[in-house]
């Protein structure tokens, strides 16, 4: 089984804890990142002996250190032999970074004893990418991998996790903790609002909210600093989606405009391709060669993080949490509104295999104008048009005023193949509008991560 995931999503405590259920003897090794191999191999050997279940005849596979994986592999086989057992290798990508043949080993040793024998092998990876291609035509173990994804919690997971709290309370707390079980738990703890769990939580250094985005990033970055400066950016900026010129003119001196345009263009290919923590966005109908996008941390914790903390996080440690908190307070009810959006696009999609009223919806996306004058939340696209134009108004109560309703109406002209498009409102309450064909609240829009979860079928339950 391939296991991948973003970091601090809880795919190794997931995988101890399917361990320790099973009750057989099981090894679990942890990677170490830029450990050589025979390091590699030492702790390998160790984790046999450490083990709370250790395999059989523990004493003498671990008599010496293996030096090398087809040796380590080769007493596995010889553990099975007396029964079943579960093997764990945390960060394979960093093992195989210590040795570029382990892929090929493992196949060998698979193919020759390990797959005839009562065996669960488990490989975990934070490096998604690299964790996909594992299970690629042109790699060693085509063909004998399970691949198997461990997502962050989606809105429902946390609202399971607060009980009690409303749909609009419940995004709040998605927006803020990502779906990282830490966070979402370290919340569910303190027992307030997501906003008095931020100010809370800003007056610790070593908070939770404050540190995991520190020890994922420290890890996805060890020697990226460009790409780094780029996400930064990109996550602090007011828009929450700035363009590439916004990206361009924040991370340096505009004097070295065209070396920077390079670094930036390859920066994002990083981030948006092999990292995969930043969207590129283009609008609704836009031909996928076009050169109007935009970019946006994909993971919302981490949006959150680099607009609220990573600024002020000297700030914090020198005891002067009151202007992170006075940062966050003065802009939090804006950033909120535009950090929504993107997940309401994403439940309505959702929405539009069950709901009868977005029948046919294949794509949502938002719209915008080249000179960024006119632009709209929601476009809600079949095959052949544009079914639902709509607005997002993430506000704490009251729905579309009349002047915003007669804006939406003004865009739906200006649309592609929107002509008969339905007007939609989506607030945290769901109120009707004059003029308003469709309107959705923070319920409907909850309520698309319960049915069919995990449909796509490589998904951890």
């Amino acid at each position: 089984m391939a296991l991948r995931g973003r970091r601090q999503v809880g795919k190794s405590t997931l995988v101890e804890q399917l361990v320790e259920q099973a009750g057989v003897p099981s090894v679990f090794v942890p990677g170490v990142y830029g450990s050589p191999l025979h390091r590699q191999l030492a702790d390998a050997t160790r984790a046999i002996a450490e083990s709370r279940t250790p395999l059989p005849d523990a004493d003498l596979l671990t008599a010496s250190p293996a030096t090398s994986w087809r040796e380590w592999l080769g007493r596995l086989a010889v553990a099975a032999r007396s029964g079943p057992v579960v093997a764990v290798l945390d960060e394979f990508p960093w093992m195989v970074a210590a040795d570029p043949t382990l892929e090929g080993e493992l196949q060998v040793q698979w193919d020759r004893a390990l797959e005839k024998l009562p065996v669960l092998l488990v490989l975990i990876g934070s490096d998604v990418t690299m964790m996909e291609r594992l299970a690629g035509h042109d790699r060693p173990l085509f063909g004998r991998l399970r691949p198997c994804v461990v997502p962050a919690l989606d809105p429902a997971e946390v609202a399971s996790a607060l009980p009690g709290h409303r749909a609009v309370d419940v995004f709040d707390a998605y927006l803020v903790t990502g779906g990282y079980p830490r966070l979402v738990t370290d919340l569910a703890a303190h027992g307030g609002s997501a906003q008095d769990y931020v100010r809370s939580s800003l007056a610790d250094p070593y908070s939770p909210l404050v540190a995991t985005a520190r020890l994922t990033l420290d890890a996805e970055f060890p020697d990226a600093p460009a790409a780094y400066r780029v996400l930064s950016a990109i996550g602090a900026d007011d828009t929450a989606h700035p363009g590439f010129t916004a990206v361009l003119s924040a991370v340096q001196d505009a004097s070295e405009r065209k070396a920077l345009e390079t670094a930036t263009t390859r920066a994002l290919k990083t981030l948006t391709e092999t990292k995969r923590l930043v969207e590129r966005e283009a609008p609704a109908w836009a031909a996928p060669s076009g050169r109007l996008r935009r970019y946006r941390v994909t993971d919302p914790y981490l949006r959150f993080w680099f607009r609220y903390v990573e600024r002020r996080v000297e700030q914090i440690a020198r005891g002067r949490a009151d202007l992170a908190v006075a940062a966050f307070d003065r802009d939090w009810s804006s950033w909120r509104g535009r950090t929504v959006e993107p997940v309401v696009r994403e439940a309505l999609t959702r929405l539009g295999r069950t709901d009868p009223r977005l029948a046919g919806v294949e794509q949502v996306l938002p719209w915008w104008t080249r000179d960024g004058r006119v632009e709209v939340d929601v476009v809600a696209t079949t095959a052949e048009r544009s079914a639902v134009v709509g607005s997002v108004k993430w506000r704490p109560s009251g729905g579309l005023t009349a002047a915003e309703v007669r804006a939406l109406v003004t865009a739906r002209e200006r649309v592609l193949r929107a002509q008969d498009a339905v007007l939609a409102a989506i607030t945290p309450g769901g109120e009707p509008a004059p003029g308003i064909d469709l309107v959705l609240g923070a319920d409907d829009l909850l309520a698309a991560w319960t049915p069919g979860r995990a449909a796509d079928g490589d998904h951890a339950g």
